[in-house]
């Protein structure tokens, strides 16, 4: 309708919507409009009758939900393999009687389940018993002073953390996650678990975090064995 048009008569495209959107019986009064009308196609240039776009439009609609059901489905079949997997690595911790080979069979067992190219790990508050032991290595005042202020797990580019070195001096280390041991409440740190991968964009500051911190939880859970008693009895359930 032309300016001229809408001058002369008052009445203006959305005052014709509004009224059809208001009288749905009109096309019942004039059905012989619904076939008369013709519409460009969306995907070429002959005309096709309302019905037929209207038709179109609906398959288009139905293919856009068929897609959403599939990601759907996609997506609850990788939420069950994520359980599943994280099921199996609580599993063989629980199935750790000596407390020493906690941190080994967590490591190895977190690389074969995930798929994680790279995974370390320091504690720095344990008994006296495992003093010695590799995790148990000396680590920077800046490693504790960084780990006792995260309070969900840093993923990012290695931009020269410590924590990479713990990986090994050739391991080669593009983007890490950075996740806290902590126990007692409020929650003291006394470690921190490193994965690592040298694709850049396996972690990224992006990324959800919440899995990470259940990954951390579960690790804190089970190295809580390895603290001194006094600590040990801060934590609930040790």
């Amino acid at each position: 309708m032309t300016t001229s048009e809408q001058g002369v008569t008052g009445i203006t495209e959305q005052d014709i919507a509004n009224y059809l959107a208001n009288n749905p019986s009109f096309f019942e009064r004039h059905a012989e409009l619904l076939a008369a009308v013709q519409l460009s196609h969306p995907h070429g240039q002959r005309a096709v009758s309302l019905q037929e776009r209207q038709a179109e439009m609906l398959r288009e609609k139905i293919k856009g939900l068929e897609h959403k059901i599939v990601e759907m489905i996609r997506n609850g079949q990788e939420n069950v393999a994520i359980a599943d997997r994280l099921h199996r690595w609580t599993t063989a911790l629980m199935l750790t009687a000596e407390a020493g080979a906690i941190p080994e069979v967590l490591l190895r067992e977190l690389r074969h389940h995930f798929l994680i190219p790279l995974a370390g790990l320091r504690l720095w508050v344990v008994d006296e018993a495992h003093a010695q032991a590799d995790f148990a290595a000396a680590v920077g005042p800046d490693v504790k002073s960084f780990a006792g202020s995260l309070t969900q797990p840093y993923c990012g580019v290695n931009s020269g953390f410590e924590a990479a070195r713990w990986l090994g001096e050739d391991a080669a280390v593009s983007s890490l996650a950075l996740i806290p041991l902590s126990y007692g409440s409020p929650a003291k740190a006394f470690g921190m678990l490193v994965l690592a991968s040298p694709d850049p964009t396996r972690y990224t500051a992006e990324m959800g975090t919440e899995f990470l911190a259940r990954i951390g939880e579960i690790a804190s859970a089970a190295l809580v064995r390895l603290l001194p008693d006094a600590q040990r009895s801060d934590h609930p359930g040790a």
